[in-house]
């Protein structure tokens, strides 16, 4: 049966054992702690009648001594602070390390998925899994080990209640029943409101992170205030949903609240004619009022936790609709993958499709390039020519063909290795808020030396000693403190500081003079034992290539040096499109 089919109570129930599976310690110990509130709940109740028994009403000759009915109340306080520390800090360990697992499940899944996932979800989207999404489905737990003892604490007060008279029990047995069926009447209405309001927070999360990620557009545009408009309406969509919420809330959560005042209300007329009687002791009767005095907290817990379960419920499904999407192939977990040869890396691409949805971007492609070759891939915007280099890196799901590095299939071949072997560099240069010689070597285990002979490849070496602090210089959130020509130069520098044996350029020197284009190039022809891909738009580029493969239409329709294929009319009109181009 389906998640979605399932009822309520059913999904609350999985969702509770998963947390409950994974650290069982924390859980114990909470319950533990739970249930010596309720001892220590029960005792004080008892403890509260016998003194009225035999300290206060009781004759003087019969009196119990004040000092020890004190004694045993701070006992009895003593134990319940202890057991109420226990319930509340192993519960809140558990409930934080269930976070925990679930991001970092999270963030390895983004990790493992493919490309075409990511150009699917708006990145605000996938925030508010790992922040609003994990903290809403861990909400739940936090009542869980009171609610649980909560059961016990019902069964112990029905048991006292009927030892002290039978009427006194029949009154909780139609209050407590009573706060059920409210209870799950509720949980059911408030399910999906509760799934719109979690869609609305990714939908907020969504239009904040475009508004801050475009935020020089949004300026230079001077749309600030239709992106104000746009975040008001999606907040006032969320307002809306939470105040539905609320209203259902504030419908339900009165009644959960009254009912046990009414029917303590009801105990008290009833149990003072039945002391009036002599059918029951006013001890009694101070026992059955305090227990359900005392039962209003645990049960308006188990009314929040009742509340709870759909939100948590919904949020964990969404979070578990990104943890169950397949991996692809090359990201399972590594086992015994063929390992690459040594030296430049060859390859061989046989009839690959590609697909973005249901667009079919590569449509049969076929190309062999030899170990240490240098290929340069030209063809007009929409070709399918950064896909391709994407596609090769493992970044995409194939559709169909075959892809091989050196005779290891794609797939076959372990992701670490992969990422040793192959580098792409993008047009669009992403740096990290942090050191040039830390965007270089992130971490790879790289010498000074090896970063230093990476930046000098790149032809960045002189730009970078320049700086304030030289390397040490802190670029800023995405190198915003450099140029797009210097930005491109150290995303390079941070592929060549690992000497891959497979290097796609996409373009990858676009903000860069053709002076020093035609420098970085030399170097890596120089410093580099390698098989390159390159992306090419300067004609400069693409007669330093061995081979020119030209696309058109998802596919290579020729291959040959530059002057052979300036025969073809198509690739004459392109590369003299770009000749004019480059013409100040």
């Amino acid at each position: 049966m389906s998640a979605s089919r399932d009822s309520m109570p059913r999904r609350g129930y999985r969702l509770i054992m998963r947390s409950v599976r994974a650290h069982p310690v924390p859980h114990l110990v909470a319950l533990l702690g739970a249930l010596g509130f309720v001892a220590a709940t029960v005792g004080t109740a008892w403890l509260l009648g016998w003194i009225t028994d035999n300290v206060i009403i009781a004759p003087e000759s019969e009196r119990t001594g004040p000092a020890a009915a004190a004694a045993m109340v701070i006992g009895v306080s003593v134990a319940s602070g202890i057991s109420v520390l226990m319930r509340r800090w192993f519960l809140a360990m558990a409930e934080l390390r269930t976070q925990r697992d679930w991001r970092r499940a999270l963030l390895h899944r983004y990790i493992d998925l493919p490309m075409d996932f990511h150009r699917e979800r708006d990145p605000g989207e996938l925030l508010a899994h790992a922040d609003s999404d994990v903290n809403t489905a861990t909400m739940v737990l936090k009542p869980l080990a009171f609610a649980v003892s909560v059961v016990v604490l019902v069964v112990v007060t029905m048991v006292a209640l009927f030892a002290a008279h039978p009427l006194l029990a029949l009154i909780a047995a139609i209050v407590f029943p009573a706060l059920a069926v409210i209870s799950r009447v509720y949980t059911r209405m408030v399910e999906a409101p509760s799934a719109e309001v979690q869609r609305r927070v990714g939908e907020v999360s969504e239009v904040a992170h475009e508004s801050f990620d475009g935020a020089v557009v949004v300026k230079t545009l001077g749309r600030e205030p239709i992106e104000v408009e746009r975040m008001r309406a999606a907040s006032a969509r969320l307002r809306d949903e939470r105040i539905r919420v609320g209203r259902m809330r504030a419908s339900f959560e009165p009644s959960i609240d009254a009912l046990p005042t009414v029917g303590a209300i009801v105990l008290l007329l009833v149990g003072a004619w039945l002391v009036g009687r002599g059918s029951a002791t006013p001890g009694d009767l101070v026992l059955a009022a305090t227990l359900f005095s005392l039962l209003a907290l645990p049960l308006f817990i188990v009314g929040f936790f009742l509340e709870e379960m759909p939100r948590s419920v919904v949020s964990l499904e969404r979070v578990d609709r990104v943890l169950d999407r397949p991996l692809e192939p090359s990201a399972e977990p590594e086992g015994n993958g063929p390992v690459l040869p040594p030296g430049p890396l060859g390859l061989q691409i046989d009839g690959l499709a590609v697909r973005y949805g249901s667009r079919l971007v590569l449509d049969g492609l076929w190309l062999a390039v030899s170990p240490g070759e240098t290929v340069a891939l030209v063809g007009a915007t929409g070709s399918g020519k950064s896909t391709l280099l994407e596609t090769v890196a493992g970044l995409n799901s194939v559709a169909g063909g075959s892809i091989q590095l050196s005779g290891a299939a794609l797939q076959d071949v372990p992701s670490r290795e992969l990422h040793s072997a192959v580098a792409l560099v993008f047009q669009e240069a992403f740096l990290f808020a942090d050191t040039v010689t830390e965007n270089v070597g992130l971490q790879w285990g790289r010498s000074p030396a090896d970063v230093t002979a990476a930046l000098d490849s790149a032809a960045a070496g002189a730009f970078v000693d320049a700086l304030p602090d030289g390397g040490s210089t802190v670029v800023g959130e995405r190198g915003v403190t450099l140029s797009g020509g210097q930005r491109q130069r150290v995303a390079l520098a941070r592929a060549l500081v690992r000497s891959p044996r497979l290097l796609m350029l996409d373009d990858a020197t676009s903000a860069v003079d053709p002076v020093v284009e035609g420098e970085i190039l030399a170097n890596l022809r120089r410093d580099l034992d390698t098989t390159m891909l390159v992306v090419a738009h300067r004609i400069s580029t693409i007669e330093l290539a061995d081979r020119v493969a030209y696309l058109a239409g998802g596919r290579i329709v020729a291959t040959g040096t530059h002057d052979e294929l300036l025969d073809i009319d198509d690739y004459r009109s392109l590369v003299s499109a770009y000749e004019q181009a480059e013409v100040p």
